[in-house]
């Protein structure tokens, strides 16, 4: 829960438009071999998509499987006009999904049952679970759409559906931070019947990841809100909120966060299955 010293969550959503013809391209994106930053001054209404099924909605897709890069998941942020949506949401079967809201407000039907989501409203929809998503407001909303190919196991159930709001879960101190970085988890990390994770993270101002992670989980970072200075694999990189962080497998990270407010991202990461061989390879 939010303690009454703690700020109320802030989440960037200001998507589109088009700058002046007289502005100086100076943007900071950059495509790696391990990374890909894209910043919020590219996410242009030029670089937007349209999706089968889904009405007066278009699409910033941030990443999509690339063989050779990240490989897992997808990231798109969804803008939903006046009466838009989708009564097919996901056109495959097998994938689950997460919703994360930033902006306005949507109704997710699942199962016969209704839940609205407002800006932090969290919602994990299981793989086949035919959802529906709705604008029924008189404003447009706008909410990030992370999906990902389930991985079954056999002996496991397949996980349950999550509606809820960030402002509703009590975010996890990393040993020894004194609460100066924290982890906002909306699944049980004990639950091995989730294949992914997806987290809000918070630093407050000063805190750092003080060692270069390197680990198998690939990731998508989204700034919600701040900036900071963020390592990843050689590089010092600037990202402030709005900012979209793209890491492969092993890309070595680490973060500053330099203030003079809190630096929080929304993280996505693979997570609790072996390694899958190639068929050539068995």
């Amino acid at each position: 829960m939010t303690s009454p010293m703690t700020p109320p969550p802030s989440y960037y959503a200001a998507m589109g438009g088009h700058p002046p013809q007289t502005q100086v391209m100076t943007d900071r994106a950059v495509f790696t071999e391990a990374y890909a930053v894209i910043p919020k001054g590219v996410m242009r209404d030029i670089v937007t998509s349209v999706l089968p099924f889904w009405r007066d909605t278009r699409a910033w897709v941030l990443a999509r499987p690339m063989t050779g890069f990240a490989e897992t998941f997808a990231q798109s942020i969804l803008e939903i006009g006046l009466g838009g949506g989708s009564d097919r949401p996901e056109p495959d079967a097998g994938v689950q999904g997460v919703l994360f809201v930033v902006a306005g407000q949507v109704r997710v039907t699942l199962g016969g049952a209704d839940h609205d989501l407002a800006p932090g409203g969290f919602a994990y929809l299981p793989a086949g679970s035919g959802w529906t998503i709705a604008n029924v407001t008189d404003a447009p909303a706008r909410l990030h759409w992370i999906r990902k190919r389930y991985e079954a196991v056999e002996g496991l159930g397949l996980p349950d559906p999550i509606f809820t709001n960030e402002t509703r879960v009590a975010p996890n101190a990393m040993p020894g931070t004194e609460g100066k970085w924290a982890t906002t988890r909306f699944v049980d990390p004990a639950d091995l019947r989730h294949d992914m994770h997806v987290n809000v993270v918070t630093f407050e101002p000063g805190a750092c990841i003080p060692f270069a992670e390197t680990h198998v989980m690939e990731h998508g970072l989204y700034v919600l809100e701040g900036k900071a200075v963020y390592r990843l694999n050689r590089d010092w990189v600037e990202v402030e909120a709005g900012d979209f962080m793209w890491l492969r497998a092993f890309c070595p990270q680490a973060c500053y966060a330099g203030g003079p407010g809190r630096f929080r991202y929304l993280l996505y990461k693979d997570v609790n299955r072996h390694a899958v061989f190639p068929s050539a390879l068995r």
